[in-house]
């Protein structure tokens, strides 16, 4: 039996932002999934935002690591302590213990990869540990019925990877994983100014570049941007005026990438359930859903109706929390 001081928790691991929900109490956290660790010691100084603040400006003996890469866990002694001391954050008192755990992960990774999250969500103090797909997750958490014969498209696009699935009679009769996520769209901002300007930014300089004047399809009217960064040529900083349209091509290949994959799912998506989407539209969650004109990208692309969910950033951890309130009805989405 489950210790009747024990919670319940639901958590959307996310590479770049970890989401967790208690039941009974909803979403009380959401951080930034880096840890900075001690060098010498190899003990975690600060977790979350905290760590955030550290990132790119610290010295020799202060490192600041992100433990999942695309998704899923790449550093596994780091990832347990981000899990640790978020989990530590959430518990109500001393006398409390972790019960349940529904973890989302990628539709697309390995085995191992599954085995590796439960590991870390085990370490964590968690004695049961249930997964769940992002994708059937995020479209829980938007409202749509997963149960029922109909077919629905979910893109989730998260930090390290978007996913795409067609859903129906609570699994996903079709998937599609790729590697381009909210990461890569910061990553494609850096080197297009390293390229184009010869100016070097870091990643969360790329960021905000990327949130207020991002696109994927011309603004009216364009908009401008001081940034900051150091010159190439000379070595100094200087700034620099950068237009939406800079970004908009620095994006480009990413966001031809996401809309080459939606095309591929749908191009395998069995047709009574293309009739579905073609009648229900496509959904999009996740942060990438927030990038300006995506979803009118998106809707010249597959020429289908597409529409970004209502919070799309915390679309899936709704989801998951929603599925640890009803375990027993949602059991046939789960995998232990």
């Amino acid at each position: 039996m489950l210790n009747p001081f024990s919670v319940d928790v639901a958590i959307d691991l996310g590479t770049a932002n970890t989401l967790i929900h208690v039941r009974d109490k909803g979403i009380v956290l959401n951080e930034p999934s880096i840890v900075a660790i001690d060098r010498r010691s190899g003990k975690p100084v600060a977790i979350g935002t905290e760590a955030l603040l550290m990132h790119e400006r610290t010295h020799k003996d202060i490192e600041t690591i992100r433990p999942l890469n695309d998704g899923v866990i790449a550093d596994f002694s780091v990832a347990d302590a981000l899990i640790r001391g978020l989990i530590r954050r959430v518990k109500p008192g001393w006398l409390t213990s972790i019960g349940r755990m529904v973890i989302c992960v990628p539709s697309g990774i390995t085995e191992v990869e599954r085995r590796a999250v439960k590991d870390a969500a085990q370490n964590a103090g968690a004695r049961q540990v249930m997964l769940i797909d992002e994708p059937m997750a995020a479209a829980i958490g938007i409202g749509l019925t997963v149960q029922e014969p109909v077919g629905n498209m979910i893109v989730d696009i998260g930090g390290g990877t978007t996913e795409i699935a067609v859903i129906a009679l609570n699994g996903i009769v079709v998937d599609e994983s790729i590697r381009v996520g909210g990461n890569e769209l910061d990553e494609a901002v850096m080197q297009y100014f390293k390229k184009h300007h010869n100016l070097l930014i870091g990643s969360r300089t790329a960021e905000r570049i990327k949130c207020e004047i991002g696109s994927a399809q011309k603004l009216d009217p364009e908009l401008e941007l001081s940034v900051k960064g150091r010159d190439l040529v000379t070595g100094v900083p200087k700034t620099r005026v950068v237009s939406s349209e800079d970004v908009r091509e620095a994006l480009r290949p990413s966001v031809n990438q996401i809309a080459a994959a939606v095309v591929r799912a749908l191009e395998r998506t069995p047709p009574e359930l293309g009739g579905d989407v073609l009648e229900r539209g496509i959904m999009l969650t996740g942060g990438g859903a927030l990038l300006k004109g995506l979803d009118d990208y998106l809707r010249e692309r597959t020429e289908l109706p597409v529409f970004s969910a209502e919070d799309p950033l915390t679309a899936v951890v709704r989801g998951t929390g929603s599925v640890l309130e009803d375990i027993d009805g949602y059991m046939p989405v789960l995998s232990n």
